[in-house]
């Protein structure tokens, strides 16, 4: 299977997930969220520092819900206006990117 590129937009909402994702976790370790999560570290680090971009739904989820964030609040961030862009209407489409 081929994977294309991916669009400036998918890059910058990855990076607002990390940035989400890092925030969220605070003082905590890297490797206690992962085990909370039954996710790896290695998977945590690439979805915090934007190298993974588009993580799989699923994965998305356990993350938020072992830093007790509400997937609505995860949303609401990662797919916020961005600045000039005039993108109404984006967001119905947003959950099939998310879950590439």
């Amino acid at each position: 299977m081929v994977r294309l590129p991916l669009t400036p937009e998918e890059v910058e909402r990855g990076q607002r997930l990390g940035a989400l994702l890092r925030r969220a976790r605070g003082e905590r370790s890297m490797l206690d969220i992962a085990l909370d999560a039954h996710v790896s570290p290695e998977t945590l680090r690439k979805i915090e520092s934007g190298r993974v971009a588009t993580p799989a739904f699923p994965t998305i989820a356990v993350i938020a819900d072992a830093l007790g964030l509400s997937l609505d609040v995860v949303w609401a961030e990662i797919n916020r206006p961005e600045r000039g862009a005039g993108r109404a209407g984006s967001g119905h489409h947003a959950p099939e990117q998310l879950a590439s």
